[in-house]
């Protein structure tokens, strides 16, 4: 018995070392003058520890705007996404009604679909509509293909959650409103956090779309701002790094405020016939 855990210990060692290496690598380059980063021999620790690329990147305010719009979009997103979640998904957990079944398949198809092969379309649309390079419609965008997974993972937990609850708040004269808001929300808070930290990483870190569909720099977001250390001659590596692993803080964070009830969320989100 001893001896299995002894192997499950060093497992689980190689396996953290595994996935935190590329992480202690970022943070050592971002330590690095740019010009030691591909030095000969390759050094683990940087020779000469500087806080340049840090300095750089938070004296940069294009780069700040760019944080600052990444922030916006997410906290837009997450908001819009879990409000019409929570409601939509009440509707296919609680009532019966026409094409309820066929609805519910349409919703999860939408999520075999890629995200590139929808890009072109999302280009016409929005220039068509006159959205193109505006924030508006990258919200649109990104709620698109973030509310169908939330609707599903609110399927699944409001499911999970006894109907008896509401017809006790119907008994006690509650409206259909204030029985979702007020007695099966708080029940399902886990499973709203899980939807609340997957649909802000989503949107925090979607590079393909916001490149796309935005042009001006004002409204860029933090993972271009990364692609644009890119030079046609050099690349800028200490301030990817740096400005990677700050844009790791608010993601880190989100989950760390959220983690127990993002684990009790995602284990209790099972759909239940």
């Amino acid at each position: 018995m001893k001896r299995d855990k002894l192997v499950n210990y060093l497992l689980l060692m190689v396996i953290g070392l595994f996935v935190f290496f590329p992480v202690f690598w970022m943070m050592s380059v971002s330590f690095r003058p740019n010009g030691e980063v591909f030095g000969n021999p390759l050094r683990i620790l940087p020779a000469t520890p500087t806080l340049e690329a840090y300095q750089k990147v938070l004296a940069d305010p294009d780069i700040l705007t760019y944080f600052l719009n990444s922030y916006l979009n997410g906290m837009v997103v997450t908001a819009i996404s879990i409000a019409l979640g929570i409601m939509a998904g009440y509707a296919l957990s609680r009532y019966s009604f026409p094409g309820k079944s066929l609805l519910n398949g349409a919703i999860i198809a939408t999520q075999t679909i890629p995200q590139v092969t929808l890009v072109i379309p999302f280009f016409i649309l929005m220039v068509e509509y006159g959205l193109y390079d505006t924030r508006t419609g990258l919200v649109l965008a990104y709620i698109s293909f973030a509310l169908p997974y939330t609707i599903v993972m609110m399927v699944g937990h409001f499911n999970a959650i006894s109907p008896e609850l509401d017809d006790a708040a119907r008994i006690d004269g509650a409206s259909e409103w204030r029985t979702l808001w007020q007695i099966i929300v708080p029940v399902a808070r886990p499973g709203i956090m899980s939807a609340v930290i997957y649909t802000f990483i989503l949107a925090w870190n979607e590079f393909i779309f916001a490149t796309t569909l935005l042009r001006s720099d004002e409204l860029k977001t933090f993972p271009i701002g990364i692609a644009l250390l890119k030079g046609e001659a050099s690349f800028e590596w200490n301030m990817m790094m740096a400005m990677a692993l700050l844009g790791s803080v608010p993601v880190i964070l989100v989950y760390l405020v959220g983690q127990r009830q993002f684990i009790a969320g995602l284990a209790s989100g099972g759909v239940k016939g």
